[in-house]
């Protein structure tokens, strides 16, 4: 059954949920949650994570070592109940090991742990991947959180979005759930993005490479949050056009290209660990009032 993990300290409070190790609130010490709240009107997610595969197989299917396998969008992590391993009144960590359910869409024995921790006015989510098993094993991962829009505090004022390498990235789109291989000019100037409904009539921006590892969501008024990526080079920004929310996902993996493979393996910017490795990925946003 769910439960749920509060971690404080003083400065930030964070509760997350066993489903998924999901993150479900980000409150600041005068009682503003900054992180979205799973309306189902809208959208039910918080901040899942993202595994094995990031966005959508073609058809649904994934192909690894020349099978076939069901696989949903963005993977079974966000779906499956976590174990909670450690828990500190700051910090938590929960597990995800492989089962016969997993095996059956992903033939691979992993380890998944996700771990929240606050330290001063930041939060770090940090997923760490094993392979427990034998031989190679490839996949994707990624994070999913949405926060507000409009911040609190800043209703009907501009947003905007600044990337610390002051970049004009690259963008690509999706069709069908499936990676265009159209690159479009970027819409940063000078690393800087005012955020508008309309631009994600088209579905999510994804920026394949050199959005950076570091960037600020702002509005006049309103906390500034900072974010952090480390090993985490993809980047979208995506809302249900409308939605009061937006999604900051840094990844390491994108979904299937158009007309291309159905194989894990030949997903852009695919992860493989062998046997006995791990791998880190993390995001920090320091929340600044």
């Amino acid at each position: 059954m769910q439960s749920i993990v509060r971690i404080e300290n003083g400065k930030l409070s964070a509760e997350i949920s066993s489903l998924g190790a999901e993150l479900q609130s980000l409150t600041t010490r005068d009682g503003a949650n900054l992180l979205w709240n799973g309306d189902s009107e809208w959208w039910t997610g918080r901040s899942p994570i993202l595994f094995p595969i990031v966005g959508k197989a073609p058809d649904d299917r994934l192909s690894i070592n020349g099978e076939t396998y069901a696989m949903a969008q963005h993977g079974f992590a966000r779906r499956r109940e976590f174990t909670l391993i450690e828990q500190t009144p700051t910090s938590c960590r929960h597990e995800l090991l492989a089962d016969d359910a997993s095996r059956a869409a992903y033939p691979f024995d992993f380890r998944l742990q996700l771990e929240h921790s606050l330290r001063e006015d930041t939060l770090t989510v940090t997923a760490t991947v094993t392979n427990s098993g034998k031989g190679s094993m490839p996949y994707g991962i990624g994070f999913h959180p949405a926060f507000l829009w409009p911040l609190p505090g800043a209703e009907g004022r501009p947003h905007r979005i600044a990337l610390k390498n002051g970049a004009e990235p690259e963008m690509l789109r999706v069709q069908a759930g499936l990676l265009g291989e159209t690159r479009y000019p970027s819409p940063f100037t000078a690393g800087e993005l005012v955020l508008d409904f309309a631009r994600f009539a088209e579905d999510a921006m994804i920026f394949p490479d050199g959005a950076g590892e570091a960037l600020t969501y702002s509005a006049p008024g309103a906390p500034k949050l900072h974010f952090s990526f480390e090993n985490l080079p993809n980047l979208a920004l995506w809302q249900k056009p409308g939605a009061p929310f937006i999604c900051i996902e840094p990844w390491h993996g994108m979904a299937a290209e158009q007309g291309g493979s159905d194989a894990l393996a030949a997903r852009p910017f695919t992860s493989t660990l062998e046997t006995h490795q791990s791998a880190r990925y993390s995001f920090s946003v320091s929340v600044e009032t």
